[in-house]
């Protein structure tokens, strides 16, 4: 209720799933006046496609940034702040403007406001329910960002399924997690699963159903009970876990967008706010920030090893010079009587 600006933070895996659309009503019907962002985090999880065509059904009703949290290699952050300073610019009748970060549990909120300061202000966590109170971060001298706790929304009609597939639960608080692997065999794939786990994805060695593929993980893990039996709870949990953090892929598949759509969903990406104006993105650009930074880093290393070569030759060319003096040094040395010697013979 305090902030001018609002950031949905939605999930690329599963963008209808985070969408709080009630939040959207509510802001559009009580507070108009408040602008409303989607920044749809985690896009380098999801194939480029999945993004570019969320990116384009999102910007249709509201200002959309593609969003990479990372500290080294994020994506959006520049257009995110360059968002951000605009509203600034909008609102000079105030001295500060509050930018408050919503989203459902475990989206990367306060990996988003990690991001755009630096440094790792908030507590994160992969995992749900990490961040309890609202925390005010700085982020220039006239904006401020609030992180607040997940937002679960009662009406939004969600299974127990999808709320433990969308990480809202906490996977060992489950009192049997093994009812919901068929869910994730069900939206991730096959050779993902074998891939992680290392394992078959077919032949006569591979798993028929469910229960096998908790044996087998179990195994090969190692987590046994005792008399050696296989621990399907311990083995189910970590295959939740896996899926919550992104070890396996999936996503929900966004809805066909002809050429014509896409053109005028970046049109309104443009054009939806008075005074505003986005940054273009180009999403097949996601990973070359971290390339380029490695290329940076070994031309770095490539010209400090020069210098240092440089430097070296330098000392021991001084180091020659120094012993050549030190030559001439002992043959005048040798050559020239000594003081003693010459004030005896005077004597």
């Amino acid at each position: 209720d305090c902030s001018d600006v609002i950031l949905h933070v939605i999930d690329a895996r599963n963008v209808p799933g985070t969408r709080c659309s009630m939040i959207e009503k509510h802001i559009a019907k009580n507070a108009p006046h408040k602008h409303l962002v989607f920044v749809v985090n985690k896009i380098d999880l999801v194939p480029n496609w999945v993004a570019k065509r969320w990116i384009g059904e999102l910007a249709k009703v509201r200002p959309t940034i593609a969003f990479h949290a990372s500290m080294t290699h994020a994506f959006g952050k520049g257009a995110l702040i360059s968002l951000l300073r605009q509203f600034g610019k909008l609102h000079q009748e105030k001295k500060q403007i509050s930018v408050g970060v919503i989203g459902y549990p475990n989206v990367g909120k306060s990996s988003v406001i990690n991001t755009l300061i630096s440094k790792k202000s908030c507590k994160v966590a992969p995992i749900p329910g990490e961040t309890k109170i609202w925390q005010y971060i700085t982020l220039f001298r006239n904006i401020y960002l609030i992180d607040c706790p997940g937002v679960v929304v009662d009406t939004a009609g969600d299974t127990e399924a999808d709320s433990v597939l969308k990480g809202v639960v906490r996977a060992e608080r489950l009192e049997h997690p093994q009812e919901f692997i068929p869910d994730v065999c069900n939206v991730v794939k096959r050779e993902h699963i074998a891939a992680q786990y290392g394992l078959p994805k077919d032949g006569d060695d591979t798993w028929k159903d469910c229960t096998e593929l908790l044996e087998m993980i179990s195994k090969k893990m190692g987590r046994l009970l005792k008399g050696g039996e296989p621990c399907l709870r311990s083995a189910a949990t970590s295959m939740l876990h896996d899926f919550q953090r992104g070890r396996l892929p999936h996503y929900v598949a966004p809805p066909e967008l002809k050429e014509d759509e896409e053109d005028n969903a970046k049109v309104e990406i443009n054009n939806n706010m008075d005074g505003v104006k986005l940054k273009k993105q180009n999403l097949d650009k996601i990973g070359e920030e971290h390339l380029k930074e490695k290329e940076t880093a070994g031309e770095e290393e490539k010209e400090a090893d020069t210098k240092m070569n440089e430097s070296n030759d330098e000392d021991d060319d001084s180091d020659d010079d120094d012993d050549d003096d030190e030559e001439e040094e002992e043959e005048e040395s040798k050559t020239k009587p000594s003081a003693a010697l010459v004030v005896g013979e005077d004597n």
